[in-house]
This record gives C-alpha cells, structure tokens and sequence, in this order.
C-alpha cells in the first residue's frame, strides 16, 4: 500500500493556491505527513531609466520581504500549520525547475497544486507552471479545480478510480484504495468499453438484422460481465468491508464517461493512471487524462506507474 509522508505545495499566494493548500491538510492528518509549501521568484531587472537603480542591476528581496513572503505563504494553513509539520520555503530560481528540483531533493510523494479554471492547460496555475509540473514530475500530482468551480467537498466522502487495467490504472487503483480507507471514503472503480458501434445503429446505416443486432448485445454484454469480474477481483475482501466499493462499467470515449460517472456520482476525487514513460507531453492533446484533469469539477490524483 503506498505511504504519503512528504507533500509539496507549490504556491503563488493566489486563490487557487490557497484552495490547493486547504486539500493537502487533511491527507497529511491521515498519513501523518509532512508539508512543505514552497514559493519561487525570479530577481527584478531594474531598467537603466530607475531613478533609484544602476543600470541593469538585478535587485533581490531583503530579509524583512522574504519574511513577509514565508508569513504568507504558511497562511493558508491556519490553525493546522501548529499541529501539523508545515515548513515554508522561499526559493530564487525557475519556478518549474525549481518545482521538480524540490520534488526530487525531499523526495516528494505528492504535488498539490491549483488551477485556474476549466478552459484548458493555457489557464492554469502559474501560467503553464502546472501543466509542465503534470509533464515531468515523477511522483502523483493532486490538482486542485478553483473554488468557484469545484463541486467536491472536503474530507472526500466519495472517490472515483478510472480502471483500464494498465500498471499505471493498477498503481492508482493502489492510492485511490489507500485513500478510501484512510478518509472512510465510499469508493467507486470504473472502466470505460470503447465500443465501436452503437446499439441500435444510427439512422444512416439503415436497419441492423436482428440476429446480428442480438449477437452483438450478447457479446457486449459478456465483455462487461468479464470486466466487471476482473474489476471486483481487484479489491481485497478488507477494502470491500471497509470502503464499500461500487464497480461500474460505461460504454463510450473514455474521458467523456469518466466525467459523467464523476458527476453523476458526486466524486469528491478522481484518481487516475498516467501510462509510464509516455509522458503527457508526448500524448495526445485530445488525451482521456488531460481531457479529464482539464474539465473535471473535483479534483484529480494522477500516477505514474
């Protein structure tokens, strides 16, 4: 089962970001994890035209600014920054590198980190500081969609695992298991068929013959029973007892019913696997995860395998 002890939490101080903090707190409760909260900056190029400044002189924050900056940026936590292990880090540097720089020195087993709304990568938090923080790092990611958006609730009551029985589904069918235990969490896994027809076929195909048409509800209907039976082979009878798992099977693209199911079913989290070393990068835009992560209302835990 996998441990979280280690938590990044990038920020900007923005809304998002202090939305994303408010998620890392009670995960770190349930795994008696540690925070880190972690601010960069690039210095300001003053231009030759400052009154105040030599020409082309970088000026960095004094001791009283940065102060200022670790103050805010462990606000967010409130009370659970005195029982929790929250340290605060402000950091001079390319915020990306930076990022991943920490992610692997501490080493992190979690990214929390905001975004900006649902209208694609192009508005996320910092930029495309999280879209790059998806591409590269190694470790899950937690993103958060912003307040104003956001349907789910806080502790998650209810967790969705979109299986499609690769290492990397497996792997976070593994968290999404290990989470639903530690929140007391009702969980759901799901499988998407991509089925290449529909039933009944549409209009310009004209009529299919009945027989056929039976023949091909019998051999969907199997397929469903035989992912059904490999999905619930999947949950040890402790997890079955403890989480009350549901297993569901959608017809349909993927991404599409992944969000449907996610809705309909009130899904506080979706957990889902990013295949090994095909980065998101190198996938399609059109991608079930990045479709997923850029439209869903609650937020999504992505893992690598």
């Amino acid at each position: 089962m996998p441990t979280i002890k280690r938590i990044l939490c990038p920020t900007d101080y923005s809304e998002a970001s202090r939305h994303a903090a408010e998620h890392a707190v009670p995960i770190a409760r349930w795994y008696g994890a540690s925070i880190t909260c972690l601010h960069t900056y690039m210095p300001v190029l003053l231009p030759a035209s400052h009154a105040a400044a030599v020409s082309g002189r970088h000026v960095v924050p004094d001791a009283t600014e940065l102060r200022a900056w670790e103050d805010a940026a462990r606000a967010p936590f409130g009370a659970a920054a005195g029982e929790l292990d929250v340290a605060v880090v402000v950091e001079m540097g390319p915020t990306v590198a930076t990022i991943l720089e920490h992610v692997s020195r501490m080493p992190a087993d979690l990214i929390v980190m905001g975004t900006h709304g649902t209208s694609g990568f192009d508005h996320l938090l910092l930029g495309s500081v999280t879209e790059k923080v998806l591409r590269k790092a190694r470790c899950p990611v937690l993103t958060v969609p912003p307040r104003a958006h956001v349907t789910s609730k806080l502790p998650f009551e209810r967790l969705m695992c979109a299986v499609d029985f690769s290492d990397s589904s497996l792997a976070a069918l593994e968290y999404a298991i290990s989470l639903a235990i530690e929140a007391d969490a009702r969980l759901t896994l799901l499988h998407v068929l991509e089925w290449p027809w529909r039933e009944p076929p549409p209009p310009e195909l004209g009529e299919m013959p009945e027989e056929l048409a039976r023949r091909l509800e019998g051999h969907r209907r199997e397929r469903e029973e035989h992912v059904r039976a490999r999905l619930e082979a999947l949950l040890p009878e402790s997890v079955r007892t403890a989480s009350r798992p549901d297993v569901l099977i959608a017809n349909g693209k993927a991404h599409v019913e992944v969000l449907r199911a996610a809705a309909e079913g009130s899904a506080d989290l979706i957990v889902m696997g990013v295949r090994g070393h095909q980065r998101l990068e190198v996938l399609a835009f059109g991608s079930s995860v990045n479709q997923v992560v850029r439209r869903a209302t609650c937020p999504v835990l992505t893992v690598r395998s």
